[in-house]
């Protein structure tokens, strides 16, 4: 009797060593691919704001979706840990790295598509060749990951703005960013944290809102060709962003920054 009840608890011990072994395994790889999602945005940034034309848009989403294939070929490795219930048991550990994954994709989406990725989209990077899927893509991952995107369009808009067409690409991201988040909305009682995410898009919607405002009724009082227009709007976002620093700082001496075009 003694014997039986030693050879159990070696079994709960062994159990208990290999969830713990495994969970550490899936927290480490879930930290190098939020990295490397985190990098592929920085990436996406710098090409985009370089970027002159649509081609060349495309040509640095190409770019992102090529260093995205490091993350997928990480999520081929840790397949075999998320086989059947296991990939449940270990979600918590997996969907931080995921939801990180998904809002990279989904810029490089958006950068050549001018879309939102669907689903179905996300769903097929995270397959192998055979097509078998490495592990179920939870409904409440992709929303949560699609939803980080809108603060990239906030930074993506407001950086391009001093550039040539960035206006009128400014107000097209204004109005996918709003219809992100009234679409989204719908969902915020049915899914976990989803409510904290339409609060940052609300953030990040309203940033777009008055820099488009204030571009569209201060150029409306110049009579003036679009490239100079286009120099004016740079001009004064590199103001902005210095003297936005400066606050952050806390040496601005209390005095405001000037209003734009004054």
């Amino acid at each position: 009797m003694s014997s039986s009840i030693y050879d159990h608890f070696l079994f709960f011990r062994e159990s208990l060593d290999d969830y713990h072994d495994r969970r550490e395994k899936l927290i480490k790889a879930s930290r190098d691919i939020t990295n490397i999602s985190k990098k592929t945005i920085f990436l996406l940034h710098r090409l985009a704001l370089e970027a002159k034309d649509a081609s060349a848009r495309i040509s640095a989403s190409q770019a992102g979706l090529k260093k995205l294939h490091e993350v997928q070929k990480m999520y081929a490795d840790m397949k075999d840990d998320l086989v059947g219930d296991q990939f449940w048991r270990y979600q918590r550990q997996v969907s931080p790295g995921l939801q990180e994954y998904i809002e990279a994709l989904s810029f490089a989406h958006f950068l050549e598509n001018g879309k939102l990725v669907t689903y179905e989209q996300v769903q097929a990077t995270l397959c192998g060749a055979d097509g078998v899927a490495y592990f179920p893509l939870t409904i409440s991952d992709y929303l949560l990951g699609v939803s980080d995107l809108t603060g990239e369009l906030m930074r993506f808009a407001i950086s391009g703005f001093g550039k040539p067409g960035g206006r009128s690409r400014a107000l097209e991201t204004c109005n996918f960013v709003r219809n992100c988040k009234s679409d989204f909305e719908s969902f915020t009682p049915h899914v976990w944290e989803l409510h904290k995410k339409q609060a940052v898009t609300a953030q990040s919607l309203s940033k777009i809102e008055d820099a488009a405002y204030t571009a569209v009724v201060r150029t409306s009082e110049y009579d003036l060709p679009p490239e100079m227009l286009d120099d004016i709007v740079n001009q004064t976002v590199l103001s902005y962003n210095r003297n936005d620093r400066k606050i952050e700082r806390g040496d601005d001496n209390g005095e405001e920054f000037n209003e734009p075009f004054h």
